[in-house]
């Protein structure tokens, strides 16, 4: 994961799972096709695909790109002539028109660096954060949920009226999570693309529509 505190795993354990990741890599054309076009990652197919469609990125718009390393969002959202901030824990090689900031989101001090760079408003939110996985459904999916009301929160302190939200989820936390967001936004719907992986659990909440009123809470009995 990028974006928030990861957990050490031990030479071995690392070396093994390092070389299944570096196999699949290999045999993955999305991240040949990613390389040929001058792209960071294959999870730019994933923004590209929800961008065609819910047009999100227009020229001039500020974007906060959460858990950005190693940058595809960011070089994306870039080339539509976004303004964009982003934020992760791992080092970024720079990209033209995107502030980089090296810190754990997940922390107030981090978040308050954010607003000031974002002169405390943008347009469009996307979060690519997601937990360490354990192996453990329920604990897996209670930090997805955990994560992903953080990433909620700070929406709600920093969109403008009308902005937008891209966050992924861990299936299994989208029911809750969708359920908080509905009451801050018009319009919530969840999406899988085409690039996501087919042994992979996440899905993405778009959420269009911004209420406004900054961290203002979910009503009682809100459902999904």
């Amino acid at each position: 994961m990028s974006g928030a505190g990861v957990r050490r795993r031990g030479r071995r354990g690392r070396s093994a799972s390092s070389a299944r990741w570096l196999q699949r890599q290999h045999r993955d054309p999305l991240v040949r096709r990613a390389r040929e076009q001058g792209y960071r990652a294959r999870s730019v197919y994933k923004l590209m695909e929800i961008d065609r469609k819910f047009r999100l990125l227009r020229k001039g718009a500020t974007v906060l790109d959460l858990g950005a390393a190693p940058g595809s969002w960011s070089q994306y959202a870039a080339s539509r002539g976004c303004r964009v901030v982003a934020v992760d824990l791992l080092p970024m090689i720079p990209i033209a028109g995107v502030t980089f900031l090296r810190g754990d989101f997940l922390e107030e001090r981090t978040q308050e660096r954010l607003r000031g760079l974002l002169d405390r408003s943008c347009d469009l939110v996307l979060s690519d954060l997601a937990p360490d996985a354990t192996g453990r459904r329920t604990v897996d999916r209670l930090r997805s949920e955990a994560a992903a009301e953080a990433v909620l929160a700070f929406a709600g302190s920093v969109l403008r009226p009308g902005g937008s939200l891209v966050l992924k989820l861990l299936h299994g936390a989208d029911s809750l999570v969708v359920g908080l967001a509905r009451p801050r936004f018009a319009r919530c719907r969840l999406v899988r693309p085409a690039a996501t992986r087919k042994d992979s659990s996440e899905i993405y909440l778009v959420a269009l529509g911004f209420a406004g009123g900054g961290e203002r809470e979910p009503e009682a009995g809100s459902g999904s």
